[in-house]
């Protein structure tokens, strides 16, 4: 495959982010794979050699590129500036992402003083690695500058400077000069190499490291600094000369002309996204620099060694499972530009690598574990990586021929574990649960244990590879965040249910053959109700013809783990593992043998609980530590992992794994991880499991919201939108299904129940925000609603979006429709986005009711006259009077027509809300006044429009532009309780 770059350096120009490949040791350094990134957010290749020029005197040095971020008009680069070499697969060094640096390109003073910021970060960190002291020692990240400190700032750079820098000729001193005033004005381009050599602490501050000392670097890591601070201790100037800077590519494409240059924030930009600035990068800094993130320059992680295309051509990003590339959408301004070599895919997960020996004891193949724990596990890995480098005189970044290990006095063994997270309804606990229409199942995580010697050589030895699989219950369901045991509250009719759930089980069949499922959630309380329906659906799906629809079954196997390991006893899974042992011996595992795959794992166990963390992490590495005392038994070892303490680094390095997965899924690490490391089930871990649900429930409702919005977006399944919608109600939705699609089907099924003429044709139909009481154009909550228009009629459906039914409904006659009146409709004036009039519109329909009377058709089909038996909907009448049969009217608010969920749909889309509004109000009025003309004024109670009288005066029906809600109205019913709510909220959760 073609070569990765493994090391770059990144430094400002005046026309864009340059990033040069470091040269390998010993060789000059080159532009030909050279890129360049304006700041526009362009990227293409550097097409003019700046060997020649002065270069931007501030460099980070990077291990790689996440991607490009776009937040509003701004665009951010996102590179990997600290690793952890945490296993070596086949040669090939696997790193786990430690630290990240996100760069504006907004100018070139901006992104010199983030790159500053970013490396003065990662020389600290180097040096308090070096001294053996923690990086949070010598200074709290939260002090640090951030990157978005200059652009709440005037820019330092007018835009007379940069036109002078880009338009003026070189002094004098610009001219070339001898090879060390190159080297010591360059070395931007030259790297760390040349700050070391020619700084005036040299060499000895390396030195004095390596001996142990402390050195007045380490002394001075420890005080607090500023960018100013750190620019004047450096031994470069702290910002370029006008004149020195290097002028411009004029052969590069879509080059930024000088004037827009200071002015990259200043295009159409949501305001509350652009607020929420410092904290998206903030939030996205952690997110990437969390340790759960992995690579590999020259191995794909995405897929299991049974199923790797061996001596590809293809880019590594090419080859990898999009469902485990986590980078892929920030990825795409590269992928597209043909800047290949600067792809690095990235999986979230857990990657970890435990090294064993195993001696026999006698001629009766009874084996004996020499235990590595010794020293402590991460010591012993690293200490192991480092003989295997030291074998071969080569760089961990270079790939490795692995060397013959040292002779031991028994077999050398390596233990290579690997969890994928699926980048398909990704997300937090409580905010991703269940399944989407897609039949992509929430927290899926495909788990991989990997058996081989540490020369990976199957010339000689042989590599046993076993998959498991987790994930949320396949069913659509949610949980409140604000119970500590909530109720699952499912979705959708059981026909629903069962096409999503029919879809997940294809699709995974596909993937790895046989399936097998075992549900450990509660018979009893509030896991049984979920836990039944998941139940019925299998067995339904196995009597609809299974998974195939030849009759391959879905097994099924419903262990109420709680119960049966009721009293801490959790040994008590080994029950499970007797009901499972004919699965496992039926599908096996993969073999790989002399290069060759000798058998292939045939199916994979599919394990649940209610969140997929902490009972599923005690089943996976019951199941794991089965598989792999058979593979060791068919070599003619025997090992005991349940009750041997020499093997207590098996149970450390799934405990690590399922810690790893509740962090990324729940804030926290595993429950149960005491049982899952000792085998023992202790009162000590029982309280810290307690300290650990307290946690969870705090960031369940206060943390999560965000994060969810950022990783959405990350992700490419939102736009940017959805930060606004954030500040606006400080939650973030749970797109699970395409809402356009639902809307659509919710259109379609309540005009088949509702339109019983068949004369009668559906004109249109809409889904709108409306009160949950008629008659009135404010209650306290809102929800969604259904107005179809017909050449007869109007009917207007309430939902129960649970159930996809039509709970009840009003036909009105076109003949009865007196008015409408159409404006600004402002609900709430707590949240800025609440009260744009650009977003806040609606619409009044005016009509009289029939001589019989308010008659509203329940989904019972009984004609009833009243109102409706909700509580709520009881208690919003009693705040306004209802007005006479001349005076009824419904309110309608328009809905966002583009969501911020990215759709791929090429229906056409109204641009804004007013254009909905008006597109209904004109259809309406049209077939109204086909039928019959109509009278009446506006009267409606609670709006700038009460007190007009009805003067009884024939008309047609006419669309009057009136507000319905104005924003002081709006001000004016907001009490000052929710004002506090909503001010502690933003305070809390933004």
């Amino acid at each position: 495959m073609p070569n990765l770059v493994r090391k770059l350096l990144i430094f400002a120009a005046v026309d864009g982010l340059v990033l040069q490949p470091a040269p390998p040791r010993n060789h000059p350094p080159a532009t030909q794979q050279a890129i360049k990134i304006d700041y526009k957010g362009n990227v293409g290749p550097l097409l003019k050699d700046r060997r020649e020029e002065d270069t931007a005197p501030v460099s980070l040095d990077a291990h790689g590129i996440v991607g490009l971020l776009k937040v509003a008009t701004s665009f951010f680069l996102v590179s990997i500036t600290a690793r952890e070499h945490v296993a070596q697969i086949r040669g090939r060094p696997v790193y786990k992402i430690t630290d990240v640096a996100l760069i504006p390109l907004s100018s070139q003073a901006d992104a010199d003083k983030a790159i500053a910021t970013a490396r003065e970060h990662v020389q600290r960190h180097n040096k308090a690695q070096a001294a053996g002291q923690d990086d949070t020692d010598s200074e709290d990240d939260d002090d640090a500058p951030s990157v978005t400190d200059s652009l709440v700032e005037e820019s330092t750079t007018t835009v007379s400077e940069v036109k002078d820098a880009v338009t003026g000729r070189k002094s004098p001193a610009q001219r070339e000069t001898t090879v060390a005033a190159d080297v010591i004005q360059r070395k931007g381009v030259y790297g760390r190499f040349a700050d070391k050599w020619f700084s005036r602490k040299g060499w000895s501050a390396d030195s004095r490291r390596t001996q142990g000392l402390s050195s007045e670097e380490n002394l001075a890591a420890t005080a607090p600094r500023n960018v100013d601070s750190t620019l004047e201790e450096q031994e470069q100037p702290s910002a370029p000369a006008a004149d020195a800077l290097p002028t411009k590519d004029k052969d590069a494409p879509d080059a930024v002309q000088p004037e827009d240059i200071p002015k990259a924030l200043e295009g159409e930009k949501d305001a509350n996204t652009v607020a929420l600035l410092p904290k998206i990068l903030q939030t996205t800094r952690m997110y990437f620099s969390s340790g759960n993130f992995f690579f590999s320059y020259d191995y794909d992680l995405s897929h299991s060694i049974g199923n790797l295309q061996p001596n590809s051509s293809l880019p590594l990003f090419k080859q990898f499972d999009p469902l485990f590339f986590w980078n892929h959408h920030i990825a795409t301004p590269f992928i597209d530009a043909g800047q290949h070599s600067f792809v690095l895919p990235l999986i979230q997960g857990f990657v970890g690598q435990r090294p064993f020996t195993i001696k026999v004891a006698d001629a009766r193949s009874n084996s004996v574990v020499i235990d590595p724990s010794s020293t402590p596990n991460d010591i012993q890995l690293q200490s192991w990586h480092e003989k295997q480098n030291k074998h071969t005189g080569a760089d961990s970044d270079s790939e490795v021929e692995t060397p013959q290990p040292e002779p031991s006095n028994g077999k050398d063994f390596l233990l290579t574990l690997i969890s994928r997270r699926s980048n398909k309804r990704a997300g937090l606990r409580y905010l991703r649960r269940g399944i989407d229409d897609e039949g992509c199942a929430a927290n899926s995580v495909e788990t991989e244990q990997i058996l081989s010697s540490p020369t990976w050589n199957t010339s000689q030895d042989t590599i046993y590879s076993y998959t498991q699989f987790r994930g949320s219950i396949p069913l659509f369901f949610s949980q409140s965040p604000y119970s500590l045991k909530p109720q699952a509250n499912t979705w959708g009719t059981f026909e629903t249910n069962a096409k999503a759930f029919k879809r997940h089980f294809v699709d995974l069949s596909a993937r790895y053959g046989d399936i097998y499922c075992a549900s450990l959630v509660d018979k009893h309380g509030t896991e049984a109700k979920i836990g039944e329906l998941y139940e019925k659906h299998a067995h339904a799906l196995n009597d609809d013809g299974g998974l195939d629809g030849h009759g391959k079954k879905l097994g099924f196997e419903w262990f109420d783990f709680h119960n049966v390991c009721r009293g801490m006893h959790f040994e008590n899974v080994s029950q499970l593992m007797e009901t499972l042992e004919p699965f496992a011996t039926s599908t096996g595992w993969t073999v790989i043998s002399g290069d060759q795959v000798q058998h292939k794992q045939s199916g994979v166990l599919r394990t649940n609980c209610m969140d997929c963390l902490d009972r599923t992490n005690v089943v996976q590495s019951a199941c794991a530590r089965t598989a792999l005392e058979a593979q060791l038994s068919a070599g003619k070892y025997t090992i005991d992992l349940q009750n041997d303490p020499s093997t207590s680094w098996f149970n450390t390095l799934w405990a690590d794994n399922g810690d790893a997965i509740s962090r990324q899924y729940a804030g926290t690490a595993a429950l149960k991880g005491d049982f899952t490391r000792t085998r023992k089930r202790q009162i000590t871990g029982a309280l810290t499991d307690f300290g650990l649900t307290l946690t969870r429930y705090y960031n369940n409702i206060v943390n999560d919201y965000f994060t969810q919005a950022l990783i959405d977006y990350l992700l490419g399944r939102a736009t940017d939108t959805i930060f606004a919608e954030f500040e606006a109600d400080m939650k973030s939705s749970d797109y699970f299904i395409d809402m356009q699609k639902v809307r659509e089907q919710a259109i379609e099924r309540s005009a088949g129940i509702v339109i019983e003429d068949h004369e009668e044709d559906l004109i249109h139909g809409w889904t709108l925000s409306v009160p949950t009481s008629a008659n009135q154009v404010k209650t306290a909550t809102f929800e969604e609603a259904v107005l179809l228009l017909t050449n007869k009629a109007l009917y207007f459906c309430r939902l129960d979006w649970g159930t996809e039914k039509v709970r009840e409904f009003e036909r009105i006659e076109l003949e009865n429709i007196q008015g409408i009146m159409r404006g600004v409709y402002i609900t709430s004036s707590l949240a800025q986005r609440h009260m744009d009039a650009e977003k806040n519109v609606g619409f009044v329909i005016r009509y009289k009711a029939n001589a019989g009377g308010d008659l509203v058709r329940r989904n019972t089909r009984a004609l009833d006259s009243g109102a409706s038996n909700d509580d709520q909907r009881k208690q919003d009448a009693k705040t306004q009077p209802n007005p006479g049969p001349a005076g009824r009217f419904l309110a309608f608010k328009a809905l966002p027509p583009r969501s911020s969920t990215s759709s791929s749909s090429a229906a056409k889309v109204p641009d804004s809300e007013v254009d909905v509004v008006k597109s209904i109000c004109d259809d309406i009025a049209k077939s109204a006044n086909k039928t019959s003309d109509t009278s009446g004024k506006w009267n409606v109670p609670g709006t700038a429009q009460e007190g007009l009288d009805y003067d009884g005066q024939p008309r047609q029906v006419q669309v009057e532009e009136k507000d319905i809600i104005s924003l002081a109205d709006a001000k004016k019913t907001t009490g000052y309780l929710e004002q506090i709510e909503y001010s502690l909220k933003k305070l809390v959760w933004g």
